[in-house]
């Protein structure tokens, strides 16, 4: 007693520790004396691998796959000190084996994250319940993936020349965890920026001074790495390489310009430019730029030198002809066939939009309709379109830096926001309508019919979950669909309007068809708490509530036993642009019995009764001929089977003995009061039967009461 005691004590010691000097976020220590991180690799715990982060403590472990899988086990203090412990969903990973407890002693499960590059603010987030407590506790386990990316550089050549633009690949081991901004940046010496082609991390360099110069690129990254120290840092150590620039043969002049668009107006009226000035440039003059030092080459395009300014530079007017990249190689300014100067800038076409295509189901579809709420991934090809700056009107771009953005192709990723009120969404170059929209479309998704119910005996039934055939052992006073509006738009999977088509079929006990009757405007709406209630049309939706019979002639409550309702519903597939669900079933009007009355004609029967004291004929039994018997029985139907008898009935009624008389003499005529079984056989379809008789009753011109076995002929119109 004194060492429970003595636990208790420590425990709550803990407790109060815990509590008292621990943030939110730690409060898992306050549960559990360990929590272990198991991946493909390696193993880390809370003791062992916590880590002190931006003012918190996380429970830290290297990845080497950004959707690595993970095991996790959790061993509180003492057994049985926990109750319950639930881990809470998130978006971050899926739960791939649920959390249970290992005989007691610890807590395991398993998840797979998603994109771990990617994921801030990562945790586990548990609902913790103690014994003796009545709610449970809700606590967060931070969690700090790291991933120890490199990024190097291996030139094949230390040489360079000036205004040559060279590019270099850069070696990483984790592409997608590398953060760089993919615009020209200015360095001491160089001007370079970073690229991603084809899953390649790209440096693109053109020096502009000569001699020994360092390149020095600065990197970072999303997902943390340590340090020396152990520390986790987001700054990579700086791509730096030195390389020797030489001079080119031509004197280069540079040009404020690094891009210049062909159109009509640059080609005819020009643009003004800064040129750097040379000793050997005439002002007033006009020079040819070609893509050749030799003469002869293409035209390219023409610099006319107006004034020089004070900056040491030339205001030129240059008018362009011809596409050119600096990749290409060097521009040679030219008097005449003499090329004297060389420069470099890129001449690229008008920004151009030829195809705008959106991601659905895995593939691209110039099918431009979006939906309120959707992230989509938007591609534009065309020409020119790294210098555009697209915008749609009313969306949220949230396209991460890596998203390539070339001359010839723009992807973007995209979300449309809940409340958009507007039904095009215009697509904007810098502040210019491109005459190029997107179609806001309200959500129209057909979705199972568990929102559906029908109530044919009293209680509502999910239609999703009803069998084929329904048996239904009372009158079927109507047949009522409603539908629970709620379940159709939610703030996490939008539905919309549901477009319904029904078909019902109405069967005699004999199957013999009664009515056929189709519904083909069954139209649902979301209720007032969809996020887009105000934004439907709400002029068809009148059907959430309906009973068949304001449709049918042939009355539910007026079928005969064993009567068959065909219900079929299914999806207006022409309301959606894929195939929708579909649902049949039967309702069955059936009984365990049911009551006629008959007439047959038992022959042969053997009566038995007490003889008469004052007869001769002393006989305790004697042989019927053929008798008429009017009975009312009562038949049995199979439980199990549709329209199925049972073998016997069993009735009471009149039973007039010897009706065509096979005795010696007639006088053994009478008419009796009986209760009579009878079996069938159990064949079916059969016209002419012959069943086994047995009873008894009481003989009204005999006065006696009798017993009676034997044949009949039953036969059925």
């Amino acid at each position: 007693m004194v060492i429970m005691q003595s636990r208790f004590i420590i425990i709550f010691f803990l407790i109060f520790l815990s509590s008292t000097f621990r943030s939110k976020s730690q409060e898992i220590k306050k549960f559990f004396r360990e929590v272990e991180i198991q991946t493909d690799t390696s193993l880390y715990s809370f003791t062992g691998n916590t880590m002190k982060f931006q003012g918190k403590e996380y429970l830290a472990f290297e990845y080497i796959d950004e959707e690595a899988v993970c095991e996790a086990r959790l061993y509180p203090y003492e057994p049985g000190l926990i109750d319950s412990l639930a881990l809470m969903h998130s978006g971050d990973f899926d739960i791939i084996d649920s959390l249970i407890s290992i005989n007691g002693e610890y807590f395991r499960f398993k998840v797979a994250f998603h994109d771990l590059n990617t994921s801030n603010f990562l945790k586990y987030t548990f609902a913790i319940k103690e014994s003796g407590q009545e709610k449970a506790e809700i606590t967060d386990l931070n969690l700090l993936p790291y991933h120890n990316t490199f990024v190097k550089l291996y030139p094949l050549s230390d040489e360079l020349y000036i205004g040559e633009e060279k590019i270099f690949e850069l070696i990483t081991n984790n592409i997608d965890n590398v953060m760089f901004n993919n615009d020209w940046q200015e360095s001491e010496g160089f001007n370079y920026r970073l690229s991603k082609t084809f899953n390649q991390l790209r440096l693109h360099l053109v020096p502009n001074t000569t001699g020994q110069n360092t390149i020095s690129v600065p990197l970072q990254t999303k997902s943390p790495h340590l340090n020396k120290s152990g520390a986790p840092v987001y700054d990579l150590p700086p791509v730096q390489y030195t390389f020797s620039i030489k001079q080119s043969r031509l004197q280069y002049l540079g040009i404020d310009k690094r891009e210049v668009t062909l159109d009509d107006s640059t080609g005819r009226q020009g643009i003004e430019v800064q040129l750097e000035n040379s000793r050997l440039l005439r002002i007033g003059r006009t020079y040819r730029i070609e893509d050749q030092e030799q003469p002869g080459g293409a035209l390219i395009a023409e610099l006319f030198t107006r004034n020089l300014l004070t900056n040491n530079r030339v205001l030129c007017i240059l008018r362009v002809y011809n596409y050119h990249r600096e990749s290409e190689g060097y521009l040679f300014i030219k008097d005449g066939d003499q090329a004297i100067f060389i420069t470099n800038f890129n001449i690229t076409p008008k920004t151009r939009i030829d195809r705008i295509s959106i991601l659905r189901d895995g593939s691209w579809t110039q099918n431009l309709d979006v939906y309120p709420g959707e992230v989509i991934d938007l591609t534009i090809e065309g020409q020119g379109l790294h210098k555009a700056r697209f915008t749609f009107e009313d969306l949220i771009d949230i396209s991460t830096d890596t998203t390539i953005r070339s001359e010839n192709l723009a992807i973007y990723k995209f979300r449309v926001p809940m409340d958009v009120t507007k039904k095009s969404l215009n697509l904007y170059n810098w502040t210019n309508n491109t005459g190029r929209a997107l179609n806001v479309k309200e959500y129209q998704e057909p979705r199972p019919f568990d929102f559906l119910y029908v109530n044919y005996d009293g209680n509502k039934h999910q239609v999703s979950g009803l069998p084929s055939t329904i048996l239904v052992d009372k009158t079927i006073s109507d047949v009522i669909f409603s539908a629970d509006k709620t379940m159709l738009d939610s703030e996490v999977k939008m539905y919309g309007k549901q477009y319904l088509q029904m078909e019902i079929t109405i069967y005699g006990g004999k199957n013999e068809i009664l009515e056929i009757r189709t519904l083909d405007n069954i139209v649902i709406c979301p209720d007032i708490n969809s996020p887009r209630y105000e934004h439907y049309p709400k002029r068809d939706c009148e059907m959430d509530y309906f009973n068949l019979n304001q449709f049918i002639r042939r009355k539910t409550h007026t079928l005969d036993l064993w009567s068959r309702i065909n219900i079929k519903i299914r999806h207006n597939n022409s309301k959606y642009s894929g195939a929708g669900f579909s649902k049949e079933f039967d309702l069955i009007l059936r009984k365990d019995y049911s009551f006629d009355i008959e007439v047959s004609f038992p022959a042969g029967l053997i009566t038995v009764s007490k003889p008469d004291p004052d007869s001769e004929d002393d006989r305790f039994g004697q042989l019927t001929g053929i008798s008429i018997a009017m009975i009312a029985q009562f038949t049995f139907y199979h439980p199990e089977k549709i329209n199925t008898v049972r073998p016997y009935k069993i009735g009471a009624g009149f039973l007039a003995l010897n009706t065509f008389n096979f005795s010696d003499t007639g006088e053994d005529r009478d008419i009796g009061v009986v209760i009579l079984g009878s079996l069938y056989p159990t064949t079916k379809d059969t016209r002419l039967t012959f069943p086994l008789y047995f009873g008894g009753g009481y003989l009204l011109k005999d006065t006696k009461f009798f017993l009676l076995l034997g044949p009949g002929i039953r036969i059925k119109l």
